[in-house]
């Protein structure tokens, strides 16, 4: 193995470890403050880089308490249990939960969808098959048997409302 692809391969960790601090600190919210903030560090970076790099390191998009766009490692919404002010929080960021008779759409906050649809994974309990998630939209699909009428109501106990 060459010196040039050990450097890139150890670039490339150093700069991924580097982005993880930077979100993790949660000051910054769009791609390119985050490449501003690299570059600051001394990686040569570009837009594309970093959103490969947030694709690499699983960061999601989400939204803060004032409605910003800010990114995040998926394990921090993984880690702990949501606590009920935390599901009070999430329940902000929910417009509408409606249905069809087969499955379940849900109406959040731009950039919301991700972190709304990442809680009810983790309440699965037996009435969730699954979910999919878009910057403002989440489909919900029921589990075997699960009638869309009781899953909603699942779904408003999940965020207390």
């Amino acid at each position: 193995m060459s010196n040039l692809a050990s450097e890139s391969r150890n670039e490339a960790k150093d700069r991924l470890s580097a982005l993880r601090g930077i979100l993790l600190d949660g000051k910054l919210s769009t791609q390119e403050e985050l490449r501003e903030e690299l570059v600051r560090q001394k990686f040569d970076v570009t837009q594309s880089t970093v959103s490969r790099d947030l694709r690499r390191i699983g960061a999601i998009k989400t939204s803060d308490a004032e409605g910003r766009t800010m990114y995040r490692l998926a394990e921090e919404s993984a880690s702990p249990p949501v606590s009920a002010q935390m599901a009070n929080s999430l329940r902000d960021l929910v417009l509408s939960i409606d249905e069809n008779g087969f499955m379940v759409v849900i109406n959040t906050t731009p950039g919301s969808a991700s972190l709304v649809a990442r809680h009810l994974d983790s309440r699965r309990e037996g009435n969730i098959l699954g979910t999919i998630a878009g910057d403002d939209t989440i489909f919900v699909a029921p589990a075997k048997g699960v009638k869309t009428s009781k899953l909603i109501e699942a779904i408003e106990d999940a965020f207390f409302i």
